[in-house]
């Protein structure tokens, strides 16, 4: 890979580690979260539901971290070599799990409420 084709204009570079900085702090809340619910969710539903909600957004946002590396690395290639930037693929899968946490967490409230 081939990265010094051309130097980008420093804004767009910086645009796009900032980018990759608001991903990373979108892993790590989710992680944090995850741990939260787990230490702190005990009225949540049973432990197979509550170790469930807890697992998922940890792994998400350790798969996401290094997602999220790839798109900065995709982004900063295309900036290098002038090609269109990639869309962020992984978003939707993250916008559709995080949703499906939430309907779980909040059904699981309700009932248990």
């Amino acid at each position: 890979m081939d990265l010094e084709c051309q130097e980008p204009d420093p804004r767009f570079t910086l645009a796009n580690e900032r980018t990759f900085l608001s991903w990373i702090r979108t892993c790590l809340a989710l992680i944090a979260g995850g741990v939260a619910l787990a230490e702190l969710g005990g009225r949540i539903g049973p432990a197979g539901v509550r170790i469930t909600l807890s697992v998922l957004p940890i792994l998400t946002g350790a798969v996401l971290s290094v997602l999220a590396f790839l798109h900065w690395r995709s982004c900063q290639r295309a900036l290098r070599t002038g090609e269109p930037l990639p869309p962020p693929r992984f978003a939707i899968g993250l916008t559709a799990l995080v949703f499906a946490a939430g309907v779980v967490l909040t059904v699981s409230l309700l009932v248990r409420g």
